[in-house]
């Protein structure tokens, strides 16, 4: 991740920056810390960089709760405050190489744009977790009437999915780098044909953070038409054996079991097992159904002022159906406002915002959470804590 290490200076000359530069916000401490954090917007993006002091040195990074997919504008705004505050570098790594193909622009997809999505196709499939990407744009490019949805928590992957892409001129792929659990709760009902989830990590010390799971067959069956698929392909022999649970528990499902099977394409991962001779199992679970669509229409905004912010719980919140926790204050400078990194949500699928405190009032930075109910469960609780 773009980064720079600086000699040590006064971050206080930062503050004319802020008041005379309209791509720096704000300047943060942490309590008790020398950390600080550095509001910063560029083009359309707004994210945090991280300020640490290392004895007499400082490490400057993005943030990883809101830094963007697009390193390259990172890197900009690295190089930028370099200029802008007279910063002695003692080492980088944010140079733009000019041979580097840029990341597909259009291809490259925030959550924001599936709160109302306008797909580009009457057909849409879902890959989660695709890695390399191999099976993805190899099904992009022989169903070019089909757009795909490739979920990928694992940045460098999205990053060099989306290069790909530019470089082929590949016209029917969205890359999203989010939380496919997330994500999928924010698909319309039946808007999927298909939803590949090929060799997921098996998670076999910690099953709660498989992707499959009850939760995820449900929203599966009910974002799938009518004989969409569900397709799992793993070499776990437990995560086989989990699945088969899963599925089995639902009340009313239709799925088949292959082994060994052969596909015209397969992925890097898959090319590995093979070669050990590791058995390779398709479970395909169909859609019978047509589900209804969901109300899901939740305000994350606050209504409320308040003169001061509160003393947040240092300990974790937990009700039954969600959680939250405050994790770090940063107070920012010269003024009485404040914003707060913060976990929420599902116990199984948490999110990480910051919340904002200013002018008397609170929002979610750098943008909104999903629309899921645990999500609106913990905003609402947010609300209680924060207004007394």
């Amino acid at each position: 991740m773009p980064h720079i290490k600086v000699k040590s200076f006064n971050t206080s000359s930062l503050d004319t920056l802020i008041r005379d530069n309209d791509k720096f916000e704000f300047r943060a401490l942490v309590e008790h810390s020398d950390d600080e954090l550095l509001g910063v917007r560029y083009e359309d993006e707004e994210f945090l960089l991280e300020i640490k002091k290392r004895g007499d040195e400082y490490l400057i990074k993005p943030d990883t709760v809101s830094r963007p997919l697009d390193v390259n504008k990172i890197k900009k705004m690295l190089a930028y405050l370099i200029i802008e505050a007279k910063l002695e570098v003692l080492h980088s790594n944010i140079a733009l190489s000019p041979y580097k193909p840029p990341l597909a622009k259009d291809a490259n997809k925030k959550i924001k744009d599936f709160e109302t999505p306008k797909f580009t196709r009457d057909k849409v499939a879902i890959e989660v977790g695709f890695g390399s990407g191999r099976h993805l744009m190899y099904q992009a490019k022989n169903n070019p009437d089909i757009l795909y949805i490739g979920i990928e928590i694992h940045t460098p992957s999205a990053q060099q999915v989306l290069k790909q892409i530019e470089l082929q001129g590949i016209e029917n792929i969205w890359i999203v780098n989010y939380d496919a659990r997330l994500l999928l709760e924010m698909m319309p009902s039946n808007s999927c044909i298909q939803i590949y989830v090929h060799f997921p990590v098996p998670w076999d010390k910690k099953p709660h953070r498989r992707v499959i799971s009850k939760r995820f067959l449900e929203e599966s069956l009910r974002v799938l038409d009518i004989d969409g698929e569900l397709e799992l392909r793993t070499d776990s022999d437990n995560y086989y054996e989990y699945a088969l649970e899963t599925f089995s528990a639902h009340p009313k499902i239709s799925f088949a079991v292959e082994k060994n099977l052969d596909l015209a394409v397969i992925s890097k991962y898959e090319d590995r097992w093979r070669a050990q001779e590791k058995d390779i199992y398709t479970v395909t679970v169909c859609s019978r159904l047509l589900s209804e669509q969901v109300d899901r229409e939740y305000d994350f905004s606050f209504k409320a002022q308040v003169s001061k912010l509160v003393e947040l719980p240092k300990e974790p919140i937990v009700k039954k159906d969600f959680f939250i926790h405050f994790e770090r204050r940063y107070n920012l400078i010269g003024s009485d406002s404040a914003i707060i990194k913060c976990a929420f949500g599902s116990f199984d699928k948490p999110e990480h915002k910051y919340l904002y405190f200013k002018d008397q009032g609170f929002s979610y930075y750098p943008q909104n959470p999903v629309k899921t109910e645990p999500n609106y469960h913990a905003h609402q609780h947010i609300g209680e804590i924060v207004y007394g």
